[in-house]
């Protein structure tokens, strides 16, 4: 008899072949998750990874970089600051928009 032919099995062959289905496949399953798992184990090792080295690693880091200083405040909440990078702020935008200039928010730094 053709197994593909389904119509004509009947329902114990059809559930002897679903079990046949299914111990197959957890089987494989079973195997590659154990190769998956050694994979990762060498991996967490650093096995798989020779030709990388300590000095590879470092250049890779961000380095760091100085603190920027505000330049533009606040005089509603002195808390809130700008150093003029990245988007405009709401409060300051509203100001903006409302016809100040952005020299009126500039930080004067004592020299």
């Amino acid at each position: 008899m053709n197994r593909n032919d389904f119509k004509s099995m009947s329902t114990d062959e059809l559930w002897a072949l679903h079990e046949e289905i299914a111990t197959r496949l957890a089987a494989a399953l079973t195997a590659e998750k154990s190769v998956l798992e050694n994979r990762l184990m060498r991996l967490q090792r650093g096995i798989e990874t020779p030709h990388v080295t300590q000095d590879a690693k470092s250049s890779t880091e961000r380095r760091p970089y100085p603190a920027v200083v505000p330049k533009y405040r606040n005089p509603e909440r002195p808390s809130e600051t700008w150093a003029g990078r990245g988007k405009t702020p709401r409060w300051l935008a509203a100001q903006l928009k409302s016809g100040r200039r952005i020299d009126d928010f500039r930080i004067r730094h004592a020299a």
